[in-house]
């Protein structure tokens, strides 16, 4: 019998091989080239890098570039020693070594220094060259602090500092952070306030105990004497101080009688009695 179930076997086809495809050669020579070139250069580079490294480190351990002379400007209330010791640096550092930006930082950080400029002169020499603010008011702003001719608050008072400046009140800690500006105009006015005050002949700074400033209505002056208040508000000083020295001299033997006085107008002046 015949088997129904046997595969029937097919017969392969001839097919015609393809030749293989003939290999070049790896042409070794541009490649080893540029490597070598690549290999070479590195080194060079690594010790020309390691050579520059081995003779800064020679050339800052040298005599022949260390620090010798230190120049600093001379102020008032800053010392030459304060200002050496603050910038941190000494006789015998290596002039290379110095960091120009490091030292104007530390320098900066002195409440009393304005401006600051580093200078290095080889081969021995830092020129330390620096400008000194000056007290103009001392202004009480929740504590005292010195302020400077550009209306700056500059450094908190401390135990030993000169009191013996025009007080500024009526501005608070929490005004100078919400309204940094308006505060500043602010003190700045009352800068331009001393200033007609001082060359004031009949009523001037000397006669003042306070200048308080309050940002709805002004300025009010309060007298040495009996502490009178002096309502100016805002502009006009010298015509309003002007207007209450010719009358001044009348009213000073008074003062301890007055209750105010009123110079926020034009034309008049009004002093209450109390």
């Amino acid at each position: 019998m015949r088997d129904l179930h046997a595969k029937k076997q097919r017969v392969p086809h001839n097919r015609v091989k393809k030749p293989p495809k003939e290999r070049k050669p790896i042409n070794w020579g541009p490649i080893l080239k540029w490597l070598s070139r690549g290999i070479g250069a590195s080194a060079i580079c690594a010790v020309a890098g390691f050579g520059g490294w081995k003779a800064y480190g020679l050339v800052t351990r040298t005599t022949l570039l260390r620090l010798e002379t230190i120049e600093v400007s001379q102020l008032k209330r800053v010392s030459r020693d304060e200002i050496i010791t603050r910038a941190g640096v000494r006789p015998g550092d290596s002039m290379l070594g110095l960091d120009l930006k490091t030292i104007m930082a530390r320098l900066s950080k002195d409440p009393w220094l304005e401006q600051v400029q580093v200078r290095r002169y080889f081969p021995h020499t830092l020129s330390i060259s620096a400008s000194e603010r000056t007290p103009q008011a001392v202004a009480n702003v929740g504590c005292l602090y010195y302020l400077d001719e550009k209306g700056v608050l500059f450094k908190s008072l401390s135990e030993g500092d000169r009191l013996d400046f025009p007080l500024i009140t009526g501005i608070t800690e929490e005004e100078l952070t919400q309204d940094p500006k308006g505060c500043q105009e602010a003190l700045k006015s009352a800068l331009q306030l001393i200033g007609t005050l001082r060359s004031g002949s009949v009523f001037s700074l000397a006669d003042i105990s306070e200048i308080h400033y309050s940002k709805g209505y002004g300025f009010t002056l309060f007298t040495m004497q009996g502490g009178v208040p002096v309502k100016l508000g805002n502009g006009d000083f010298s015509q309003k101080l002007a207007r209450l020295s010719n009358i001044y001299r009348d009213l000073k033997p008074q003062m301890h009688a007055l209750d105010y006085i009123d110079l926020d107008y034009i034309d008049k002046i009004i002093v209450k009695k109390v």
